[in-house]
């Protein structure tokens, strides 16, 4: 699912829903770009973690502590990590410790933050998803004393964290940044009103989260039976296979995913192949 469209103005006529929030302007842009309308409906803002304090005292551990493995679920958890040391001005000396420390990252965004620092990892997760993870992990024969783990929410999955402390890893974990909703319920609700209708073409979903919020907000005003219906009679496209798995798991089917790079430009790219024009 995503081979380049031959069209630039392929999604022309087309209306995408874009639940995007963080780069709301840039996945819009991409769309429009192709002539498709945006409906912006930002479900999910990201924001610091309010407890900066174990965020900057796990920083100064890694810095300070010698650390077997370091592992990065998320890019956004290390821009916002360095944030975080940018402020107690610490963000070369924790540089400099993620330069000299064995770094395993999930997915290519936390890869391509990295990179961003001039840094690469020395191990890179199989799959995109915490059991490719896993998976990864137990490729790594050498000795763990002590595993430092970003984490997307406290209150993930957590059997990456068991596997290394069955290992005997002193395993230490931050989660640096919060969700929180961006668009008020009312909103929310008229957006799921509209693919019920069949006013859009297709939704793009770029997080879990988002999928997540759509589905909550869709139970407390019990229009589950309207969610069903739009999201089976609108195109759904999934940045990726976290996302898609998510959608899989409350009965939602994915219409377009990228293949292999799984980021904004390929998703709409997916996009394009699937609702462009034929021949």
């Amino acid at each position: 699912m995503g081979a380049a469209s031959g069209s630039d103005r392929a999604l022309t006529g087309k209306v995408v829903a874009v639940p995007e929030a963080r780069q709301l302007d840039v996945l819009a842009g991409l769309l429009e770009r192709r002539g498709a309308t945006a409906l912006r409906c930002p479900l999910i803002d990201i924001l610091d973690s309010p407890d900066e304090g174990s965020v900057v005292a796990w920083i100064e551990r890694l810095v300070g502590t010698p650390t077997d493995l370091v592992v990065f679920y998320t890019g956004e958890g290390i821009r916002r990590l360095l944030g975080f040391a940018n402020r107690a001005k610490v963000d070369a000396a924790f540089v400099a410790a993620l330069a000299r420390t064995p770094k395993l990252t999930r997915g290519p965004k936390p890869k391509r933050a990295l990179v961003e620092l001039g840094l690469t990892p020395e191990h890179t997760a199989a799959e995109p998803t915490t059991e490719g993870l896993v998976a990864t992990a137990r490729t790594i024969e050498i000795p763990l004393q002590r595993v430092a783990i970003q984490l997307y929410s406290a209150e993930q999955d957590r059997s990456l964290v068991e596997h290394f402390a069955r290992r005997g890893a002193a395993v230490d974990c931050v989660a640096p940044y919060v969700y929180a909703s961006a668009s008020d319920d009312e909103r929310v609700a008229a957006l799921i009103g509209e693919l019920a209708a069949g006013k859009v073409d297709a939704i793009a979903f770029t997080s879990k989260s988002q999928v997540q919020r759509l589905v909550e907000l869709a139970r407390k005003r019990r229009l589950e039976g309207a969610l069903q219906t739009g999201l089976a009679r609108t195109k759904v496209a999934a940045i990726g296979p976290v996302v898609a798995a998510e959608l899989a798991k409350d009965g939602f089917r994915v219409d377009a995913m990228p293949d292999e790079s799984y980021s904004m430009k390929p998703l709409v790219t997916s996009l394009c192949e699937l609702l462009g024009p034929r021949g």
